[in-house]
């Protein structure tokens, strides 16, 4: 199973306690994958995409729940095609429609059905509670997450431009940037920093799914910190050779076309220490002399030796 499908998995377990929570779940559920037929009188049938068998199950428990309504995809009533999508009815009652709907702010005072292209009533979202229950189950309904060991990326896939614009207020307001891109005719809204994505899982209240993720992050920025300090130590250590190897050559030029006898005796000394200790660190050739020198005058008579050296070459 996918980390996206445990996600989902997860978040389709967590049900609101309060009835308000609910609505605002049962909300995004219809908002998302919902069609609702009308006509002059007013609503006639309420329709589900039966493709996603997590959001629907979860639906049909939420009206029970919040309604007490107890309903499954009907059989009698004809499906629905609109916009490539196939939707099945679930709901055909008026009454139980009008309440349903009324109860989440999507009929005006005529009874009328609201459009779904800004997404849902704002009155459903006002408290913290459901704004973290809507989006708890637009991302069932929509929403992906990438494989934390490849990279992180969650997104919304939204068909109206509102929805999407309404999604990043929501997450906003948790202070997650969030960000929205046009994909064909589709609206989808991404969060792609590690961190946001973390804070986005706690909010929709998925812990298991967030205790994993961290373990990866953390596994994952360990790695990245172990192999920026050996690529550290590997290129202090090819500095360190290649000085030393510089510093060899300069001496035995040095050695061979001017004679260590001509030299002073501090950087004579420094010039055999060098040739007999090849591989070691300025710190341990001071040691060598006689007394020890440390580090900055080792690197001094080093210098002071391969200026020497250069003068001799001209």
């Amino acid at each position: 199973m996918s980390f996206s499908a445990e996600v989902k998995e997860e978040l389709a377990a967590k049900i609101g306690n309060s009835r308000h929570c609910q609505l605002a779940e049962i909300s995004a559920i219809i908002a998302c994958e919902g069609y609702i037929a009308s006509d002059e009188s007013g609503v006639v049938a309420l329709f589900l995409q039966d493709e996603n068998e997590l959001a629907v199950r979860k639906f049909f428990t939420l009206l029970k729940k919040a309604f007490n309504i107890r309903t499954s995809f009907l059989e009698n009533a004809p499906e629905v095609k609109d916009g490539g999508r196939v939707y099945r009815p679930v709901l055909t009652d008026r009454q139980s429609l009008t309440s349903v709907l009324g109860a989440i702010r999507m009929l005006d005072e005529d009874h009328h059905v609201r459009g779904f292209e800004n997404g849902a009533s704002p009155m459903v979202t006002r408290n913290s509670c459901c704004k973290r229950a809507f989006l708890r189950d637009a991302f069932l309904c929509t929403g992906s997450i990438s494989d934390p060991n490849k990279g992180y990326h969650l997104e919304f896939v939204c068909n109206y431009e509102g929805q999407a614009l309404q999604l990043q207020q929501l997450i906003e307001s948790f202070d997650i940037e969030a960000r929205i891109v046009k994909r064909k005719k589709y609206f989808v809204l991404y969060v792609k920093e590690g961190a946001g994505i973390v804070d986005l899982l706690n909010i929709m209240e998925a812990p298991v799914s967030l205790m994993n993720l961290e373990n990866l992050r953390i596994v994952k920025e360990m790695r990245n910190f172990i192999n920026r300090r050996v690529n550290c130590d590997v290129a202090n250590i090819a500095k360190t050779v290649n000085a030393a190897t510089k510093q060899i050559e300069d001496i035995t030029y040095i050695r061979d076309h001017y004679g260590f006898n001509r030299l002073p005796e501090g950087l004579r000394e420094m010039a055999e220490v060098r040739l007999e200790h090849p591989e070691a660190t300025l710190g341990e050739l001071g040691k060598f002399l006689d007394p020890p020198v440390g580090k900055s005058g080792v690197n001094h008579r080093l210098r002071k030796l391969s200026e020497l050296a250069e003068k001799i070459r001209l």
